[in-house]
């Protein structure tokens, strides 16, 4: 079984994402985290988007995979874990502008299906109903205010030490929804068979039990289809 789950940053898609994983015994994959790997990348190397020659020679050396050890997510670029640095609004910015391009999509597209082929996964991203696994058997799209994401947001950096201004993080914020539901390729928007949940009033404990429940009723849908 394959369980997609979009939405906007900052509306709860990974802990979502983490939460069924662990109850369903499924793999995580977070294909956000492979968009940032690149772009981190695409920050050391200081590669212009706009070059394609580098870009394409970039995107033809770089080995980019996704594992869990001892329930960690390790993102693994060329070898080296670089989950630790993938997280930062630099990153987070130049990833939505890395996903926006052909090539980059292409590539990553056929990287997310060979990892969803390893077993049952709960993969989160903008565009895995839509483009990636659009014959996905749940698909969920989790939503929030942005207000409500960028205070997130916000904690998250301030807990990590990385002081950050709640303004200036809703202007990020902002900006990269405009960017990501705008763009011409693979746009975030919510599958037609999607359910949409809205996470701005409630916990992430309130939402897996919502999800939870709709991914056991379409296991016991699945489960009497097959004996039938």
């Amino acid at each position: 079984m394959i369980i997609a789950i979009d939405g906007p940053s900052g509306a709860g898609k990974s802990t979502l994402a983490k939460r069924l994983a662990r109850e369903l015994g499924f793999t995580y994959m977070d294909t956000g985290a492979l968009y940032r790997a690149l772009a981190l990348k695409v920050l050391r190397q200081g590669v212009d988007l706009a070059d394609d020659a580098r870009l394409a020679a970039l995107l033809g050396s770089t080995a980019i995979d996704l594992r869990e050890e001892r329930g960690k997510l390790v993102v693994l670029m060329d070898g080296q874990d670089v989950a630790g640095d993938i997280r930062t609004p630099e990153v987070s910015q130049m990833a939505s502008k890395v996903s926006a391009l052909k090539s980059v999509r292409a590539r990553l597209l056929e990287l997310q299906r060979d990892l969803g082929k390893r077993g049952s996964v709960v993969a989160e991203g903008r565009d895995i109903g839509t483009v990636v696994f659009p014959a996905a058997e749940v698909k969920i799209f989790l939503d929030a205010s942005v207000g409500e994401r960028a205070r997130r947001r916000n904690q998250e950096l301030c807990a990590d030490g990385r002081a950050a201004q709640l303004a200036e993080t809703l202007r990020e914020m902002e900006e990269r929804d405009r960017r990501d539901s705008e763009r011409d390729l693979a746009p975030l928007c919510q599958a037609a068979d999607a359910v949409r949940v809205d996470s701005s009033a409630v916990d992430a404990e309130q939402v897996a039990v919502i999800v939870l429940n709709l991914v056991n009723q379409r296991k016991a849908r699945k489960n009497y289809r097959d004996r039938s």
